[in-house]
């Protein structure tokens, strides 16, 4: 017998509505007129489908009780009201409701609501069941990348839990690398939204889970469509290969790990020599090149001591001044660039010095965008800045997010064109954490809200490729064919900002669609040390 839990605060329709659907065959085992006592009914009787009404009696309405019902018992819900105003309509729709029935009711339109949405609810835990089961792990995700669901063996796998991924670009979730070389690898399912075919994982792919841990990985992702045929994400389902491996690739035998220790000794050999030589080449470079500056402002100086570069003189030519120009400012851009690379070889060295201070953003950020503020205005760029106010004070190293706030700034600036927009952002958001009680009788969850620090700087009318997202970070790395190739630049400033952020214990995420780039900086509000 199908038990329906009518939720109405006008208690005639609630009394004619609990006729028609008993005449019909369902079973009405109670009427409340609110949202509270609905959340309260519907925990105890766990009936198999909610009449709701969206205007109730307190200070909830019906669009909220059913958004907490769905989410806590999983129970499907048809809203039964006479709002159908668009606000209204697509706050409802935000919720999945199984039905929307407009009063008057008419009962064979009641019939037929309650039917389709009990037929769709059992064919969505049948698949969620199916999906929740098997032995593989599953992952969808939308168009732009964003994660939407994972399975629990998906959840296993990644270390990363559904509530915590959900909405995560997928590159942040899934992480891969090529078995041999430790290089990043494009996900499938990159490739399966591009080609729109389904894409097959390559042999020796390695996933790194959210605890570092990796693990072979093997199977393949594909498109989703539609039925107009319109790409709507894409799915990826994975498996540990581990076992298989071991089971038929009887030549990885001790001679195949003998080589393999011989190639890893290789590579630490190669990579003290690298260090070796950005130590002592950097080091060494800064010197003269600190030499050649002062040089050059002597000679400045001089030059105009004698009036030589005066209006006036001769001698004076704009050739003179635009040439010690270019010395000032090619010197300048070496020095960065060493600076950048000792900067990089520390922090890898973990010997990177941090000084705490509390920094009370409102305060100290206008100060930094100061000295964009007339560049922006020279490039006839409109540059927008957003602080929350009443921020609490963050604990952090003020010299590492000085840096970071203005490379980032930096980049948007040499990268968006006249009359398009960059916007730069700071809110206190939180992120939720599910702790679930085992040791009590009966076992519940509890949402614990963290708080942290987001700052976001934003450029419009500059889309960097999906593909191309998840290696902006890598030093050297430069956007092949792209117009920011244009600007110079020797891919280190988003490499080192990467790992200045990793230092101050935050994250940084590029995502880039619709004409926007946006590169978003997560820190905790205080650094531990």
């Amino acid at each position: 017998m199908v038990r329906i839990l009518v939720v109405e605060d006008e208690y005639i329709l609630a009394i004619n509505l609990q006729e028609s659907l008993e005449s019909l065959g369902y079973t009405v085992p109670d009427i409340v007129d609110s949202a509270e006592a609905a959340i309260e009914k519907a925990t105890e009787l766990r009936p198999n489908l909610i009449l709701m009404d969206i205007r109730l009696r307190g200070e909830m309405d019906g669009i909220e009780a059913a958004e907490q019902i769905w989410n806590s018992l999983q129970i499907p819900i048809i809203y039964v009201t006479g709002h159908s105003d668009k606000s209204t309509v697509e706050r409802a729709t935000l919720t999945l409701p199984f039905g929307y029935i407009l009063k008057p009711i008419r009962e064979q339109e009641l019939y037929v609501a309650i039917q389709t949405a009990l037929s769709r609810y059992e064919r969505e835990q049948f698949l969620s069941t199916v999906l929740r089961e098997m032995g593989n792990g599953v992952i969808v995700v939308d168009p732009e990348l964003r994660v939407k669901y994972l399975n629990q063996v998906a959840e296993a796998l990644t270390g990363w839990r559904l509530n915590e991924a959900k909405e995560r670009n997928l590159n942040e979730v899934i992480k891969l690398i090529d078995e041999q070389t430790k290089l990043p690898v494009e996900n499938p399912i990159i490739s399966a939204l591009e080609q729109g075919n389904t894409v097959y994982l390559n042999n020796h792919i390695l996933l790194i889970g959210k605890n570092g841990k990796t693990i072979p990985i093997a199977d393949s992702a594909t498109h989703l469509r539609d039925n107009s045929g319109l790409i709507t994400g894409a799915v990826m389902v994975f498996r540990d290969d581990t076992q298989r491996r071991l089971t038929y690739e009887p030549h990885l035998t001790i001679e195949r790990n003998r080589q393999l220790e011989i190639q890893v000794a290789e590579l630490e050999r190669l990579n003290q020599l690298k260090e070796d030589f950005l130590a002592t080449t950097s080091h060494e470079m800064r010197t003269p090149l600190l030499n050649i500056k002062m040089a050059i402002y002597m000679l400045e100086n001089a030059l105009t001591q004698e009036g030589i570069l005066s209006s006036e003189s001769v001698f004076a030519s704009e050739s003179v001044v635009h040439y010690l120009s270019i010395l000032r400012d090619q010197c300048e851009q070496e020095l960065n660039l060493v600076d950048d690379l000792l900067n990089m070889r520390m922090i890898d060295a973990d010997v990177y010095p941090l000084e705490l201070t509390s920094i009370q953003l409102q305060d100290w950020l206008p100060h930094v965008v100061e000295c964009f503020q007339e560049r922006t205005q020279v490039q006839q760029q409109n540059l927008q800045v957003s602080i929350v106010p009443n921020l609490p004070p963050l604990i952090s190293d003020l010299a590492s997010l000085t840096q970071i706030v203005s490379e980032l700034l930096n980049n948007a600036c040499k990268y968006t064109s006249p009359d398009e927009q960059i916007r730069l952002t700071v809110q206190l958001s939180y992120t939720t954490t599910s702790l679930i009680n085992e040791d009590a009788e009966s076992n519940f969850t509890l949402n614990k809200k963290t708080p942290y620090f987001e700052i976001k700087i934003s450029n419009s009318g500059v889309t960097i490729p999906v593909k191309e997202q998840s290696r902006i970070f890598e030093p050297f790395y430069r956007i092949p064919q792209s117009d920011r190739c244009q600007h110079g630049g020797t891919g280190l400033g988003l490499a080192l900002v990467k790992k200045l952020v990793e230092c101050l214990q935050g994250t940084i995420e590029v995502t880039s669609f619709q004409g926007w780039t946006n590169f978003t900086v997560k820190l905790p509000l205080s650094l531990s040390k």
